[in-house]
């Protein structure tokens, strides 16, 4: 493995926590969250930030820490699930690192976020409605900020890191970097 840093981008609830925790065991990195920075660093949770300052101020606190942690050497880092919305945070991400896609289903999100009530944009009536929407718009964006992507669905959280882990090996983003669904998306 190189010594290019990792970082997760995809859907709440893919599993990007879980699945950055086990990758960056496997290949010897530290990891990090940045919605667990913001919440430490606010001594607050995602969803009080959300309702107190509004998203377009969570987001520069999301930012900010992308900014900060990207800057490291060694890590893995788990993005909160908007944070490709911003510019640039695409370029950063894209530029300091490899960027790996984590792709699901929407019934496993749906899963996922059944009973979760710390989500602030899952709380709506219909919940299904709003994983669509947001996957939709969202998906794209993921697909060109990813040097790699790869399908997580119902699959254990060390199978996926253990094929990321294989995909990074050897792995060089281009220098001229290409955005968008013909970029290098990997084998998965």
């Amino acid at each position: 493995m190189n010594a290019r840093n990792v970082y997760l981008v995809g859907m709440m609830a893919v599993g990007k926590t879980t699945v950055g925790r086990h990758l960056a065991s496997h290949i010897g990195f530290t990891f990090h969250d940045t919605d667990r920075v913001i919440e430490q660093r606010a001594g607050a949770d995602i969803s009080w930030i959300f309702e107190l300052e509004g998203e377009e101020r969570f987001r520069d606190r999301e930012q900010q820490v992308i900014e900060e942690m990207t800057q490291r050497q060694g890590i893995v880092l788990a993005t909160g699930g908007g944070a490709v919305l911003r510019e640039r945070n695409r370029t950063l991400l894209r530029e300091r690192g490899i960027v790996v896609y984590l792709r699901s289903g929407i019934d496993l999100i749906i899963e996922r976020t059944r009973d979760d009530r710390r989500r602030p944009l899952l709380q709506v009536d219909d919940v299904r409605e709003q994983i669509e929407s947001l996957t939709a718009e969202r998906g794209p964006i993921y697909e060109a900020a990813a040097h790699l992507a790869i399908t997580v669905d119902s699959r254990p959280p060390k199978s996926v890191a253990a094929d990321i882990a294989q995909l990074l090996e050897g792995f060089e983003p281009p220098r001229d970097v290409e955005t968008g669904p013909s970029a290098d998306r990997g084998g998965l």
